[in-house]
């Protein structure tokens, strides 16, 4: 009659990996009913299999193909049009005259100026045409055809909002498609780059906002900057609220102009318009001066604190000998 055997250490170390690799099993099992099949693939994937690239198929070899050539011939057209326009404005300046030509039909046609206003300027916003020049063309044309400083204020003022707001989401929209893929590369080889990209990602309508008050920083390539950030688009499009101050004071100047030469060739209240005009420029300049000094003070701010805030986490901790 033989010996029943105890059962060693051994064989319970055995049961115990046996009941550990059931346990996984079956919670891998579980986890497929709740997680995507993208993760529960690279979970449930041996080592060997991991260091195999997954499968991919034909269409969707022919997606990405497609979606690149895509993504180029979009970025093709859009730089032939900024090109254009950049060495247009140092040569022919054509892009200059038809502007001009464009502001004289305004004054002509009042009511469908308005709606064509917006639209050029719309455009003109995406191709990187100097929104200055329209902006106080708007004041200038606006307060000539309607024949009233303050409803040429007010109109060229909700001109531009409406028409730069549009064009500034077209290029933002743009520039997410077409570049975020690249930030996280420009991220780990810049460090002020990464900064920006996560101050943004926290405090983005602050920080648009203090962007769009500051007139030292182009209007038309914040668009395309920010496209690239992690900034949401709802924070993104409330801050183009921050343009009503500058955009008022370029109205009033180009509004002011034209008040200007009316008193001039008519000989009344010659006095009254310039001491009006002088003041309301002189507060204007020193309002929009004031906001973009603290604007940029407080961007270096945030951005400087955010950098050593990464710098620290980069630099390697100490380990306990």
């Amino acid at each position: 009659m033989m010996k029943e055997q105890m059962p060693t250490k051994y064989d319970e170390l055995d049961t115990s990996q046996t009941s550990i690799i059931s346990s996984t099993t079956l919670a891998r099992r579980e986890s497929t009913n709740i997680l995507p099949e993208p993760i529960v693939n690279s979970i449930t994937r041996s080592p060997e299999q991991l260091e195999r690239p997954l499968e991919v198929t034909e269409e969707e070899v022919r997606e990405r193909r497609h979606s690149c050539w895509t993504k180029i011939a979009v970025a093709a057209v859009l730089a032939g049009f900024i090109t254009f326009v950049i060495v247009d404005s140092q040569t022919n300046k054509y892009v200059r005259a038809g502007i001009t030509t464009f502001l004289q039909w305004i004054e002509e046609n009042p009511g469908a100026g308005v709606v064509a206003f917006i639209l050029v300027y719309f455009v003109a916003t995406i191709i990187f045409i100097p929104g200055s020049i329209l902006t106080l063309g708007a004041g200038f044309v606006f307060s000539a055809s309607f024949g009233s400083l303050g409803v040429g204020i007010l109109l060229g003022t909700i001109s531009v909002f409406i028409g730069a707001s549009g064009g500034a989401i077209v290029p933002f929209l743009l520039g997410r498609y077409l570049f975020r893929d690249s930030v996280g590369k420009l991220s780990k080889k810049y460090s002020v780059f990464e900064a920006l990209d996560k101050a943004l990602a926290e405090k983005g309508l602050r920080i648009m906002v203090l962007l769009r008050l500051s007139p030292i920083i182009p209007f038309n390539a914040i668009n395309y900057v920010a496209a690239v950030t992690a900034i949401s688009f709802r924070s993104y499009v409330l801050a183009m609220f921050a343009i009503i101050p500058g955009t008022l004071l370029y109205v009033f100047l180009g509004a002011s102009t034209g008040s200007l030469a009316d008193s001039a060739s008519g000989g009344d209240n010659l006095t009254v318009t310039i001491v009006v005009i002088v003041v309301g420029l002189i507060f204007g300049v020193i309002a929009v001066g004031l906001t973009s000094y603290y604007a940029r003070k407080e961007l270096n701010k945030i951005v400087a604190d955010r950098q050593g805030e990464i710098e620290v986490q980069h630099q390697p901790q100490d380990t306990e000998s």
